[in-house]
């Protein structure tokens, strides 16, 4: 990690892909992650603005294996994280800020004309959260693939969650099962012609789907009593598991009573 903030400032793709695969395959080596990757057929040249499920921090290192010279997207925060942060930055992913979605948008917009100009792709996590996948899909993505005119390539991801399930545990487990499915990926005029709220829906259902299906290592389930109702932070709940956006509506609406 010390190595990847003292790379050279301009790294071209291969040299990013290169250094990030080695670093990638060590930590999973090192943690002994049993890693399956499923559907690289539906992988082409790209690049792609690819819209990933989010358990972890080990969501990374599982998708670096995938074909692609790739860039991340992450939230603001972890850039201040020590040796992670300089890497992130030295590595040129991206950081937003979920909680400003507009200026959030914005810088993603601009990074991810200059990203997928030069050939490579582009990781998001719609979710912007590693709570659950009863976490909804942000739309700011699907906006970003429309405006710059590349393919979505929907990837399902399962287990990472617990290799270390940060921030609700700070134990490392080391062994275990991880999924990476690829789905069929969605065209330039599919994404011209759809809906963006309807794209937005259908994906968000394919990858819960291909993730929730036997043979896949157990999602992650978010629990407000036991995870904190996350108050402070932008976490929207996905509308097909109704109970849980039942409950966490209840305890936004109280936490506005007793501001007000």
């Amino acid at each position: 990690m010390r190595g990847a903030s003292r790379l050279p400032a301009h790294l071209n793709p291969a040299q990013r892909q290169q250094f990030q695969r080695r670093l990638g395959e060590r930590f999973l080596r090192h943690l002994d992650v049993h890693l399956q990757v499923r559907g690289t057929g539906n992988i082409g040249a790209g690049p792609y603005l690819v819209a990933s499920l989010h358990e972890g921090i080990a969501d990374v290192l599982c998708l670096l294996r995938l074909p692609l010279p790739l860039r991340f997207v992450a939230r603001r925060e972890i850039f201040g994280w020590p040796a992670i942060g300089p890497a992130l930055q030295g590595l040129g992913h991206v950081s937003i800020n979920p909680e400003h979605p507009l200026g959030g948008f914005r810088g993603l917009w601009r990074s991810a004309e200059t990203i997928l100009a030069g050939g490579e792709s582009l990781v998001v996590f719609p979710q912007g959260t590693v709570a659950g996948i009863q976490s909804d899909f942000q739309r700011g993505g699907f906006e970003v693939a429309r405006r710059v005119g590349v393919p979505i390539l929907p990837v399902a991801i399962t287990g990472t969650h617990r290799v270390w399930e940060h921030p609700f545990s700070p134990t490392l487990r080391y062994g275990q099962a991880v999924t990476v499915q690829v789905l069929p990926a969605i065209s330039v005029e599919e994404i011209r012609d759809a809906s963006l709220d309807a794209l937005r829906v259908r994906t968000r259902r394919a990858l819960k789907a291909a993730a929730l299906a036997p043979g896949m290592p157990p999602a992650r389930f978010f629990e407000p009593e036991r995870d904190g109702y996350w108050d402070g932070y932008r976490l929207d709940i996905d509308p097909d598991f109704p109970e849980l956006a039942r409950r966490m509506a209840e305890h936004r609406a109280a936490l506005l009573r007793d501001a007000g």
